[in-house]
C-alpha cells in the first residue's frame, strides 16, 4: 500500500478536495501538511500524521520540519503526493523534504468523481 502526503492548508474549497482524495485511496498511512489552523480543524483519522508548520518560517526551517515529520516513518519507495492545498512555498518545503528522503513521487488528484494519478 502506498502512504500519501498532502497539503491541507489554504485555498478556498480546497479541504473538500483533500478529504475526497483521502477517502478515495487505500492509503497505509496520510501525512498530512498543515497549519495551526488545519490542527485545530481538519479531522485527523487514525492512520493520519500531522505535520504542522507555519508557512511564514523560512523554506529551509520548512523543509527540515517536514523532513523530519515523515523521517523513518515512509515504508514504500515512492509517496502519492497532492498539493491542491497550501501555498507554493509549502509545496516547495514538501517536494524538497520528499526527495531528500529518496521516495519516488507521484501527483495524485481527484478527478471526475474518482482519484488520478496526474
Amino acid at each position: 500500500m502506498t502512504e500519501l502526503v498532502i497539503v491541507v492548508s489554504t485555498g478556498k474549497g480546497t479541504w473538500a478536495e483533500a478529504a475526497k482524495i483521502i477517502s478515495a485511496g487505500e492509503w497505509e498511512k496520510i501525512f498530512i501538511i498543515t497549519n495551526d489552523f488545519g490542527r485545530e480543524n481538519f479531522s485527523k483519522k487514525e492512520n493520519m500524521e500531522l505535520i504542522v508548520v507555519n508557512a511564514n518560517d523560512e523554506l529551509p526551517v520548512l523543509i527540515e520540519k517536514i523532513r523530519k515529520g515523515m523521517s523513518g516513518k515512509i515504508s514504500g519507495t515512492d509517496v502519492a503526493f497532492n498539493m491542491v492545498s497550501g501555498s507554493g512555498k509549502e509545496h516547495m518545503a514538501v517536494l524538497s523534504a520528499l526527495l531528500k528522503l529518496g521516495v519516488g513521487i507521484r501527483l495524485v488528484s481527484y478527478v471526475n468523481d474518482s482519484l488520478k494519478e496526474i
